[in-house]
């Protein structure tokens, strides 16, 4: 009886961070010379190197590193020397001559990384699809683990739950000051499983550094095999957190770009790349140095195919994958900042409201509870009717938190318990709304919002798409 053939795609080809680590040169999908000039750069910068020492720092096996080492000597631009009593290769210890010195020098002119072996584009390429942000599923239970402990309309918290499942781009909107960036940043607790990134990226012979400690935090929950994970290639770091970026104001153009520094010759890589398999959020949309237009136009292309392209500073373009769930967060409705063209690749559009009263008592407790402050329903009540009532002041979800602290400050001022009550309140109001400017405070706050409904004098220039 014949054999049926097995479907190759019902069993797809495992992750390059899953492969075994490389046994040779070829194994790796590097250039022979671009080792060598890699490893002689490291060489130039650590002096005397034992084999295992430049295996642990290059992230390779002795059997790659041994064909290169025997190339520099072939070439007369590395030396062995014998440096300690066992008389075995444990002892033997590598260095460059004057020649390949001067040889890593011009290596170190062009490109100045000396780090871990890079990994290939490609195979950068097909791990990011591996663990891919779209893959994701998140369920209303996962929501309700996720903010358990935060005050927040359960209509909004489900709009971002859904929003998470699209993969697609989420603009988030609402007053100052309503949580809007708080629940952004919350939304990488629904980030579930572990990614792979690698140290470095080989990109047309020039790497770019890649694995950032900071970003890529490792996953406490992830358990590893220690015997089998000493197998697997060593260019990439496991068991990380998907990562989560956050930029501001201070976000501009040039830093979505690929940047090389002339100075220390080495590549940046940009914010939304090291943020792929995660998210990238943009807070304070509208107050960029440069314009929302500017700044949702370099998104079009990336939103709606899902690549970027980045070039290096000899002038090539290349392509990478665009893998990250973008949150935009804004003081400004939609319409203010961008046209129709951009508006439609935006998945979800959440506005964040003021608090309920219930919410912002519960809110106002959390806030007691936190600065060690007894909660006292009648200074509650005198701040809701007496306080917000009079100026039509907006619950908004940061005012508890900052009025209990001005009440603590005093407490502390006058060396006596905080207490809430009249007096307290009273001083913590004026203090931030500058005294007799609260009404003053409220009617701006209410003629922005204004504004913001009605979009009759839009941000940017130009016709829809």
């Amino acid at each position: 009886m014949p054999a049926t053939p097995i479907d190759a795609a019902a069993t797809p080809a495992p992750a390059p961070a899953d492969l075994r680590a490389p046994r040779g040169v070829d194994d790796t999908g590097l250039p022979f010379l671009f080792l060598v000039e890699l490893l002689s750069k490291v060489l130039f910068q650590r002096g005397q190197v034992r084999l295992p020492e430049l295996a642990s720092h290059l992230k390779l096996s002795v059997s790659v590193i041994t064909p290169l080492i025997t190339h520099l000597r072939n070439e007369k631009l590395c030396e062995v020397t014998r440096s300690g009593h066992s008389g075995t290769d444990a002892d033997l210890t590598y260095h460059l001559t004057d020649a390949g010195a001067q040889r890593a020098i011009a290596c170190l002119n062009r490109n100045a990384y000396a780090g871990p072996a890079p990994v290939t584009l490609a195979a950068y390429v097909a791990q990011v699809e591996a663990q891919s942000v779209r893959h994701l599923h998140v369920t209303r239970a996962d929501v309700q683990a996720t903010f358990h402990d935060v005050v927040a309309s359960a209509a909004v918290l489900d709009q971002m739950g859904a929003a998470m499942n699209s993969g697609r781009a989420i603009f988030i909107y609402g007053q100052a000051g309503s949580g809007k960036t708080f629940l952004a940043e919350r939304l990488c607790g629904l980030l579930h499983g572990a990614i792979s990134v690698p140290y470095a990226i080989m990109i047309d012979g020039e790497v770019v550094p890649f694995y950032d400690p900071v970003q890529h935090r490792a996953l406490a929950s992830w358990e590893t095999d220690e015997d089998q994970t000493r197998m697997l290639d060593a260019r990439w770091v496991r068991g990380l957190q998907r990562p989560t970026a956050l930029t501001g104001g201070e976000l501009t153009l040039e830093m979505l770009d690929l940047r090389f520094d002339a100075n220390t010759r080495l590549y940046q890589a940009p914010p939304h790349l090291k943020a792929n398999n995660g998210i990238f959020i943009i807070d304070d949309l509208g107050r960029q140095r440069c314009s929302p237009l500017e700044l949702m136009n370099r998104w079009i292309v990336p939103m709606d195919r899902g690549v970027d392209y980045l070039s290096l500073h000899t002038g090539l373009v290349f392509q990478v994958p665009f893998d990250v769930v973008v949150v935009f967060s804004s003081n400004f409705l939609p319409e203010r900042l961008s046209d129709g063209a951009f508006l439609r690749r935006l998945g979800y559009k959440i506005e964040v409201p003021p608090q309920t009263q219930a919410e912002y008592e519960l809110l106002f407790r959390q806030a007691c509870v936190k600065y060690d402050m007894e909660f006292d329903a009648a200074a509650f009540d005198y701040l809701l009717h007496a306080l917000h009532d009079k100026d039509d002041t907006p619950l908004l979800a940061c005012y508890p938190r900052d009025l209990i602290r001005q009440v603590r400050d005093l407490a502390r001022y006058e060396s006596t318990p905080p207490t809430l009550d009249q007096r307290s309140l009273d001083w913590a109001w004026n203090n931030y709304f500058a005294g007799a400017g609260a009404r003053r405070v409220a009617e701006q706050q209410h003629k922005q919002e204004r504004e913001r409904r009605e979009a009759s004098i839009p941000l940017h220039t130009g016709r829809p798409g």
